[in-house]
């Protein structure tokens, strides 16, 4: 089996600045052959990239994330889209509403969302939603800005099924995180997978955090390769193969990040 970790911040310092070459190379020996590393800052982009740049298999995305939306100004889109431009910038984002923790007032998250929404179609590029807690709001804003269908991914989705069906029907990709490992926390994100259409999921670690069952018992830190342990409980719930499974997401993320197979580490 090979897997393509969709979501993870494996340039954060304080996480893996001390061993992230060993992160890396346990990654490999998980058969985790590909990373998105998914900016969240101009810094954090500029880092990502920059990872990019000195290993195979790693992929970046520029962004800010919803936190962060207060800090924002027109000349970091701009400054971030001069970076989407680099080869190994596949994506846009994070970025997205996050009502949960508001550190960012609603009515700003939402003008740098729609700010980064358009940078991200005038460079074709797929975006990655952070969405906690916006009751609908990103959905009405997705609807109103690309009525006839996005690409990218709702990573770490914490929805209901209504929220899942209709981001399925935007075109959009369905991110699932260590949370479905969790017994009492990915209750009822177990039951929705199950009707999740195979070309409709990618997996991620979100690292370094949301480490999933049974590594959370010895590992505070999440990382890359971890990310098998997600792949076999999503086969589990959908009564798949585990080897089928994984090639079928493993397709679904290189082609919505337009990874060629010379691309991916042998």
């Amino acid at each position: 089996m090979r897997f393509f970790d969709s979501h993870c911040h494996i340039e954060d310092e304080r996480a893996f600045g001390q061993d992230r070459d060993h992160m890396l190379e346990r990654a490999r020996k998980a058969n985790v052959l590909c990373m998105m590393i998914a900016g969240i800052t101009l810094e954090r982009s500029r880092q990502a990239i920059a990872l990019c740049e000195t290993h195979e298999g790693l992929f970046a995305s520029t962004g800010i994330h919803p936190h962060d939306s207060e800090s924002c100004n027109g000349s970091i889109i701009s400054a971030l889209s001069s970076l989407a431009r680099h080869p190994k910038v596949r994506a846009w984002g994070e970025c997205g509403l996050d009502f949960n923790r508001m550190h960012s007032p609603m009515d700003v998250q939402e003008k740098w969302l729609e700010a980064q929404i358009d940078a991200a179609l005038a460079l074709r590029l797929p975006i990655i939603f952070h969405e906690r807690d916006s009751k609908g709001r990103l959905l009405s804003m997705l609807r109103h800005m690309a009525p006839s269908g996005l690409s990218g991914v709702v990573h770490c989705f914490s929805g209901n099924l209504e929220e899942m069906k209709a981001y399925l029907d935007l075109g959009l990709h369905i991110g699932i995180t260590g949370i479905l490992t969790h017994r009492q926390r990915g209750e009822s994100l177990r039951s929705m997978v199950r009707m999740l259409p195979d070309d409709g999921i990618l997996i991620e670690t979100d690292a370094p955090y949301l480490t999933p069952s049974p590594e959370r018992n010895r590992h505070k830190r999440n990382e890359p390769a971890f990310v098998p342990s997600v792949l076999s409980t999503l086969a589990e719930v959908r009564k798949a193969a585990e080897s089928d499974l994984a090639e079928i997401i493993f397709q679904n993320t290189c082609e919505l990040f337009r990874v060629q197979p010379e691309e991916i580490p042998v």
